[in-house]
């Protein structure tokens, strides 16, 4: 799993630093504070320490990241990447990421009709997926995963073994894949994990964990 190197040394530099924001061809930076990108605008790279990341409906940016804050990106809205450490991360319906989708310590959320090309996956924190599509698979350490009805993943799921000293996570993991979902490749399990799998839904090769099957909406 990676551990967002760059952003987590940007968000250790700026905590010293007073108020500020910046803007480089397009770009925002900020400390201490939210920043938002109003519906329909473009921008480039938005960032901020100790403050969430809007981008609204129909807004184009690139990367959009934060220290200790959620990132939202609105309705039909676009992005090349989305992070964040402490923080929540939701992609609202039809709203696309071509890249990489991560969070440490933080859901991830993709509503109906988002679209991720690249990985979603974080350390903790539920992801759900919403009749949503993600092209480079999911991964987590001790995150609920939920592949809901009508969703797509290629690429496949990992579940990692938690790879730091601290044994505070004991949380079994609850993978489900819903009803019609597809989910491509291998989903491999590091670790113990509850796997329930629409009798409906088509997977991949499954390693490290037994199928519970279930029939309607829900186990």
């Amino acid at each position: 799993m990676r551990r967002f190197p760059t952003l987590l040394m940007f968000g250790t530099l700026a905590l010293g630093l007073p108020l500020l924001a910046a803007a480089h061809d397009g770009d925002i930076d900020k400390v201490n504070g939210a920043v938002r990108v109003e519906a329909g605008q473009q921008a480039g790279d938005v960032s901020t320490v100790n403050g969430a990341v809007h981008v609204g409906d129909n807004a184009v940016v690139k990367e959009a990241s934060t220290v200790n804050g959620a990132v939202e990106l609105g309705a039909k809205a676009q992005a090349t990447e989305l992070g964040t450490v402490n923080g929540s991360i939701s992609l609202a319906s039809g709203s696309r990421v071509s890249g990489k989708v991560d969070a440490v310590n933080g859901a991830i959320h993709l509503d109906q009709g988002a679209d991720v090309g690249g990985r979603v996956e974080n350390v903790n924190g539920a992801i759900v997926l919403d009749a949503a599509h993600v092209g480079g698979g999911i991964g987590t350490v001790s995150g609920d995963i939920t592949v809901g009805a009508n969703s797509r993943v290629e690429g496949g799921i990992l579940v990692d073994k938690s790879h730091s000293w601290f044994s505070g996570n004991s949380h079994t993991p609850v993978v489900v894949i819903g009803p019609r979902a597809v989910v491509q490749g291998t989903l491999e399990f590091k670790r113990e994990v509850v796997l329930k799998v629409s009798d409906s839904a088509q997977i991949g090769p499954v390693k490290g964990a037994t199928v519970v099957k279930f029939s309607g909406a829900t186990p």
